[in-house]
């Protein structure tokens, strides 16, 4: 790419986001790089600030015509968001509470995945490498979403007890069949075929073709279509057979019909596959939080019928809702805190939630 700059420049608010704008024959592309490579790009509230005011800024600027978004380092686009922060946030926060840095960042973040959605230029997010829950909240919004034979994508929330957020109640109702449950009760990592299976993405480009993919982009005109021909001069053959969903489709969808939740996870239970993509969702789905399970089945069902500015308007209230509870704080310590492996859930099963303890994760509560 053509740089006005050499080198991109940090942005002021955050050392972690560095963005330049680059020359094409079309005007102006705008570029945003994520970078963070040793915590795997992972997202801070001051890199969501960054890229937000960048974001607002380019909007304005009528020379820029489109936007790059991708990750440092060949590892990971962005592997979620700081959920450390989130930890000691609760730990700092009185029982009964709202964690205010947790609100802020759930916020600020929810307030970037709805702009980079409804951007009025085009949003090229070039996804390589590891896309987890808050990165594939960047990712999912853009308007040509480009993945790679190294994408390795996942909302693997059930771990930690939250539940797929960053727009996933909006994403996970335009899935096929059951994908949508099975993905947020399990974790279950997706490659490159699985994210077009599940419209995550819309184009898929080797890694080595990289160079011709940003090339044949300077010299498009720089509109929707323009952009997406010159990608489609470049992209992999897709091949549907490479997709773990697809090939598990039927068995899916069975695992996840049940009405009862108890049914699904005896289902899983009763499980005998030599297949470790399923064992390891299994396995997931048995010792993740129980409460995230009903939580992913309720999102799906609410947010069935609503717009996308109603989808994360309900998912501030579920994500607050979450770190006034305990699991989500347990979760992160068993996971990353302490290593330890081990949480010990609120409740044992899915048949210790009732409805009423449902409700409560959507039910606005009262500021501090």
């Amino acid at each position: 790419m053509s740089e006005l700059s050499t080198t991109e420049q940090p942005h002021g608010l955050s050392e972690h986001i560095k963005t330049k704008l680059v020359e094409a024959d079309f005007g102006l592309l705008g570029k945003i790089v994520l970078d963070n490579p040793k915590a795997l790009n992972a997202l801070s509230t001051n890199m969501i600030d960054a890229m937000q005011a960048t974001l607002d800024e380019w909007a304005a600027n009528e020379q820029v015509k489109a936007v790059w978004i991708e990750g440092a380092g060949d590892k990971a686009f962005c592997a979620g968001g700081d959920v450390v922060m989130l930890y000691h946030s609760m730990k700092e926060t009185a029982a009964g509470q709202i964690p205010q840095k947790a609100h802020e960042f759930f916020t600020r973040e929810y307030r970037l995945d709805e702009t980079i959605h409804t951007y009025s230029k085009p949003v090229m997010v070039y996804a390589d490498g590891i896309v987890m829950g808050g990165g594939l909240g960047v990712a999912v919004g853009g308007s040509h979403r480009i993945v790679t034979e190294r994408s390795m994508i996942a909302m693997p929330e059930v771990t930690i007890g939250l539940y797929p957020d960053v727009g996933a109640s909006w994403f996970f109702n335009r899935m096929p069949g059951r994908c949508a449950e099975f993905l947020g009760m399990t974790g279950a990592r997706m490659n490159a075929a699985d994210a077009l299976f599940t419209k995550l993405a819309d184009h898929a480009v080797s890694t080595a073709d990289l160079g011709a993919l940003q090339l044949a982009i300077l010299e498009s005109d720089g509109t929707h279509a323009g952009i997406t021909a010159a990608i489609q001069s470049v992209e992999m053959e897709q091949r549907v057979h490479e997709s773990q969903l697809w090939v598990n489709y039927e068995l899916i969808n069975e695992l996840m019909a049940p009405v009862s939740l108890r049914d699904v996870v005896q289902q899983f239970k009763d499980l005998e596959t030599d297949d470790k993509w399923l064992s390891f969702a299994a396995k997931a789905l048995l010792n993740g939080c129980p409460v995230t399970l009903h939580l992913v089945r309720e999102q799906i069902r609410r947010a069935r019928h609503m717009s996308l500015s109603d989808v994360f308007a309900m998912e501030l209230v579920v994500s607050t809702q979450c770190a006034m509870h305990p699991d989500l704080a347990e979760g992160i310590r068993a996971l990353l805190i302490d290593k330890d492996g081990q949480p010990s859930w609120s409740v044992n099963s899915v048949d210790d939630i009732g409805a009423e303890q449902l409700e409560t994760y959507f039910t606005p509560p009262q500021l501090n």
